[in-house]
């Protein structure tokens, strides 16, 4: 089962490790999606942290926004942390970055301050449990529509899910806990047994 990362801009390397590592546990294979051909046969993809203005301006010049929509409007389970989680909302509260809307939530971009003010946390996911998260010029969530809150810090949301669609605003990637990765590798593997 081939995990797509998306490998335009940002964490993308932690990603890949990350899924790498779980290869043997779950028989996935991380690949690099730097292009359109890229996405052919990935049954998930993960769209790690960076500059959103970046990513969103390489995903629509490529050609693969339009794509990843349509393949995840097909089912397939995608991932976005920290920019990531921008890219997919419904509302990224900056006319330079149109969400792609396959999360009902509204970002509202730094929300927690500038690089300075990076720091962790431990937060408690719904079904995943305790997870030291690692905010970075964290988007904040401010709506969440029909959403699942799976995490919350300090009464804010950080980590959403909407069916095959997972969001947070945090760096998982950067922790060397791989437990949000399966939990996103069970979505994935879930939808391939359909």
């Amino acid at each position: 089962m081939k995990i797509g990362i998306l490998n335009v801009q940002g964490d993308v390397s932690e990603h890949f490790q990350m899924v790498r590592h779980l290869h043997q546990k779950y028989d996935v294979y991380p690949v690099n999606v730097k292009e359109l051909g890229d996405l052919q046969g990935i049954s998930g993809l993960i769209i790690p942290g960076g500059e959103s203005t970046v990513i969103y301006k390489i995903l629509k010049k490529s050609g693969m926004n339009d794509r990843i929509i349509e393949m995840a409007k097909s089912g397939m389970p995608v991932m976005g942390t920290c920019a990531g989680a921008i890219l997919l909302s419904s509302d990224t509260g900056d006319i330079r970055v149109t969400g792609m809307g396959l999360i009902g939530i509204t970002i509202k971009r730094n929300a927690y301050g500038r690089q300075i003010n990076s720091f962790i946390k431990t937060v408690d996911i719904k079904e995943i449990g305790k997870f030291q998260a690692v905010f970075i010029r964290a988007p904040g969530i401010e709506s969440t529509g029909n959403c699942e809150v799976m995490s919350r810090l300090d009464g804010s949301p950080v980590m959403v899910r909407e069916n095959n669609i997972l969001a947070m605003t945090f760096h998982p990637e950067l922790t060397g806990d791989s437990k949000i990765h399966e939990y996103f590798i069970s979505m994935v593997r879930t939808v391939e047994m359909e």
